[in-house]
């Protein structure tokens, strides 16, 4: 009987330890590798050393960045004798450096695939070089012959014969006469047509000569220099990436942590050589006897089907012949790989899929509506919305990938003049449309004696030591890597899925027969689709693409659509299309037998979702105008809000999904507690409270009711201390230097650019701004300080100790921990841009723009200077207040 007590006692032990809070559940999650932002790392010429790449790396490292992924371009001017050759072994032996380096770091490398882009280099000969079709028609009458030779002049051989020649006669008749072409050495007879139109019946004839874009690989860095490869053609793409075999196998040198290819920007490279003979395999039918239809740009319906079925084809020889050859490639040698299928003449979808992490971009800045935010008068409007930044993430959802990266903040303000409140929207924007993966674009390796503003790369926001921005930049970085280990936990919480019609847009394109996705262009090519999503996602669900071949893979279980990568959808929703393939059709007929819900929009009208799905609508989007995404974990579901528009929320939020309780995380500030929870008629809501450019994680709980501290909610009590008299400031790091203890007394809060001082309009650095005021402090209350105007990012300090850095619209932070009744100090360092100081350089003249091939460009795409900028404002601008709080 002892021992059965022991046993008894033992279980019960084991019974109650099991019914124990696990308080990882309600914590932070890991911050991995993963989780910090990446960024992309230039290297100008390969001109690296093994002092500075660990000089880099170390400053990169504090920082807080996890990653990095080394693109080698053009090099500075005066340094040639210092370049590295592409793949030499000098060039093998720093990359081995570096990925040492980084591993004593924590920290990883990826590697481009080649040098600026797209892929190319010397060992593509012209024969793999990238391939255009070029295009000749010609009329012969009856009983006449043509007179002219049938040759085209290309610039890199001899005239070209055509490959094919075909003559179609006006009654309908189609002749093969390649054959009859002269291919003679006779000047007189080369090219020359032997055959002579019968009698009675005129010709049209279009002669195909396969050409070379002779496009040169953009930004190449010395020993990349070389033609664009022919992505179209398998032959050749193995044998581009049989040179990486041989420069790792022959020095000995680890693989990176993943291989990366650029955006698709292979210009005019509408050809194959085999592009005929694939035509008719994979079409069943020959495409030269339709080439009158593929060059008359979708003009009559015979010519929108052959159009498409050229289109098709392209996008499948892309496919199989580089993207699936690259994958399999990586990952024979044990590496993965990711990509920006943008710009490709793909189906997107299909190619992002294919890899192991699909990689969107940004472009541009987004025109927020959020009071406070800095709007530069230097901008361009962002090509990248929610819609074109969802194929990336819905190939990642769909096919099970833990990662969608994004090249993020390129050319989001023209140089010198980005400021991290500008950059935290746009990430928000990108984590709201799936990315979870933040590459920067980015970082130039930059020698540690090399005079400011160091080495640059032109399309770049300067995530970089030597711009001031990156003083307060790891406070940006640890809220990117906050939020994204939340967002690479769980699995997407999706609502629908939509059917991408890529049938319907290809036949819908008119014009060339030849049409990539280029990611300025997507939301012009294809509104309608465009249309349909942004409907259902104003109305507060959220969605992921899904393509005509991931949806013969995706099944129905209890209702619920479930894709091969096992992610699970309530609903299928067919967009307006008229060329859904049969096989497509069967197969949606084929899940609505089975019990899935299918929801088919008619041209001109809104979806109409049925009402069973109105409690799974998410009132943050649909009547707030919030952006957020969802995400499933073991127990429960993971929110991310984000309010990117003029519209404060402090009240009860509708939830569209059911929880027991929930943690709220502010990845600002690295707090949490738990949030107010209540049931209304059935419908779970949170109390939340969000600023405009305030952003909050939500985890919930389906039936458990989790115990951990509760979230501080606040109420302002009506009193407030306005604090914009009496402030000292003075410069604890300028450029050119002031006199760092000569102390200002300021009247008023203004730019310090206004002060009267010829330096401060010329000057980057960081001013310390101090005031001293006598305080009483209610025990039962909280204070909140708020910065007004900030420029451009503040470390706050309240009686010497340090209270957080405000980076970021609404520039506030709650301060009653560090508050004391009777004299209270407060400390502020602001930091600047650089702007004032670059402009000072070309208006005196100092040469820093020292970079070859197409140096350092404006937003433009030109090269003006920036001596006509007007000094940028600089300091703490305010109003500065203290508001009192009550819970």
């Amino acid at each position: 009987m002892k021992r059965d007590y022991a046993f008894l006692f033992i279980a019960v032990l084991f019974i109650l330890s099991g019914c124990k809070e696990n308080p990882s559940e309600t914590s932070w999650p890991e911050i991995t590798r993963e989780a910090k932002p990446w960024t992309r790392w230039w290297w100008l010429g390969s001109d690296v050393d093994s002092v500075n790449l660990t000089y880099n790396l170390e400053a990169l490292s504090r920082a807080g960045i996890g990653g990095v992924e080394i693109t080698p371009l053009y090099g500075v001017k005066g340094r040639e004798s210092s370049y590295i050759d592409y793949l030499s072994p000098r060039w093998m032996n720093m990359l081995a450096f570096t990925e040492s380096e980084a591993q004593r770091l924590g920290m990883s490398v990826d590697m481009n695939n080649g040098t600026g882009w797209p892929f190319g280099g010397p060992e593509v000969t012209i024969e793999d070089a990238a391939t255009k079709a070029i295009f000749q028609e010609y009329t012969v009458k009856g009983g006449q012959s043509l007179q002219e030779p049938i040759l085209v002049e290309t610039g890199h051989a001899p005239s070209l014969l055509p490959n094919k020649l075909m003559a179609y006669s006006s009654s309908g008749e189609i002749l093969d006469l390649t054959d009859k072409v002269e291919t003679g050495c006779t000047p007189s007879l080369h090219g020359k047509l032997n055959w002579k139109a019968p009698q009675g019946k005129d010709y049209k004839l279009t002669a195909l000569f396969i050409g070379k874009t002779l496009q040169q690989v953009k930004r190449a860095a010395p020993g990349g220099q070389g033609y664009v490869l022919d992505h179209l053609n398998k032959d050749a793409v193995k044998r581009y990436f049989a040179k990486f075999d041989k420069a790792f196998a022959e020095n000995n040198t680890p693989y990176p942590h993943s291989f990366f290819n650029d955006s698709y920007e292979v210009y005019g490279g509408n050809w194959t050589p085999d592009l005929l003979k694939e035509f008719e395999q994979r079409r069943g039918y020959r495409l030269q006897d339709y080439f009158p239809e593929l060059l008359a740009d979708g003009a009559t319906e015979a010519s929108v089907n052959i159009i498409s079925d050229y289109r098709e084809t392209v996008a499948e020889l892309l496919k199989e012949n580089f993207t699936q050859v690259w994958t399999d490639w990586a990952h024979s040698h044990g590496v993965t790989n990711r990509n920006q299928a943008h710009g490709s003449p793909g189906n997107l979808l299909d190619l992002y899929a294919i890899v192991d992490i699909p990689e969107c971009e940004s472009f541009g800045i987004t025109d927020f509506d959020i009071p406070g935010l800095r709007k530069d008068s230097i901008f361009k409007r962002n090509d990248s919305s929610p819609t074109i930044l969802k194929y990336a993430s819905s190939a990642a959802h769909i096919t099970g990938k833990k990662y969608t990266s994004s090249e993020t903040l390129t050319w989001l303000t023209e140089h010198f003049r980005t400021s991290l409140s500008q950059a935290k929207p746009e990430i928000d924007l990108m984590f709201a449309s799936g990315v979870n993966h933040v590459f920067f674009h980015g970082t130039a390796y930059s020698p540690k004696e090399a005079a400011w503003p160091g080495w640059k790369f032109y399309a770049s926001v300067d995530m970089s030591p030597t711009n001031t921005i990156w003083r307060d930049a790891p406070a940006f970085f640890d809220y990117i890597a906050r939020t994204q280990s939340f967002l690479q936990s769980g699995t997407p919480d999706n609502d629908f899925l939509l059917y991408f019609p890529m049938y319907d847009i290809w036949h819908n394109l008119r014009g060339n027969y030849y049409q990539p996705f280029a990611i300025h262009d997507v939301l012009h090519q294809i509104p309608e689709f465009t249309g349909t999503v942004e409907q259902i996602m104003n109305a507060g669900f959220d969605l992921d693409y899904i393509s005509d071949h991931f949806l013969q893979t995706t099944m129905v279980a209890n209702g619920l659509l479930k894709t091969e990568g096992g992610t699970v959808y309530k609903a299928l929703v067919i967009p307006p299309a008229k060329y859904i393939p049969d096989a497509t059709l069967a197969r949606i007929e084929n899940l609505k037998q089975q019990g899935a819900t299918v929801i088919f929009v008619e041209t001109g009208h809104a979806p109409s979702l049925p009402a069973k799905y109105n409690k799974n609508r998410e009132i943050f989007i649909s009547e707030k105008g919030g952006k957020l995404i969802r995400r499933k974990h073991d127990t429960g579901h993971i929110y991310f809000f984000s309010m990117l528009k003029n519209n404060p929320i402090d009240g009860w939020i509708a939830l569209g999904t059911s929880a027991a309780s929930a943690v709220l995380f502010d990845p600002m500030t690295g707090k949490s507690g738990k949030a107010n929870l209540r049931n209304n008629n059935g419908v779970t809501e949170v109390y939340l409270q969000l600023q405009p450019g305030e952003s909050i994680i939500l985890k919930t709980f389906t039936d458990k009711n989790v115990q951990v501290a509760d979230w501080n909610y606040y109420q302002p009590t009506g009193k407030k201390l306005a604090l914009n008299h009496g402030w000292n400031m003075y410069f604890i790091d300028s450029t050119p230097p002031v006199e760092t203890q000569c102390i200002v007394s300021l009247p008023e809060l203004v730019s310090w650019t206004e002060l009267g001082n010829d330096t401060l309009k010329i000057n980057m650095g960081t001013a310390l701004y101090e005031i001293k005021f006598d305080f009483k402090k209610e025990t039962d209350k909280e204070y909140r300080l708020t910065l007004g105007d900030v420029r451009e990012s503040a470390v706050v300090k309240i009686n010497g100790k340090k209270a957080g850095v405000l980076f970021a619209v609404p520039f506030e932070i709650n301060i009653g921990d560090l508050l004391q009744t009777g004299e209270n100090t407060i400390e502020i360092e602001v930091t600047n841009l650089p702007a004032n100081r670059i402009a000072d350089y070309d208006r005196r003249g100092v040469e820093w723009r020292i970079f070859h091939e197409i140096n350092f460009v404006n937003i433009a795409y030109s090269n003006t200077r920036y001596d006509i900028w007007e000094p940028m404002p600089s300091g703490l601008l305010g109003p500065v207040t203290i508001q009192e709080l009550r819970k």
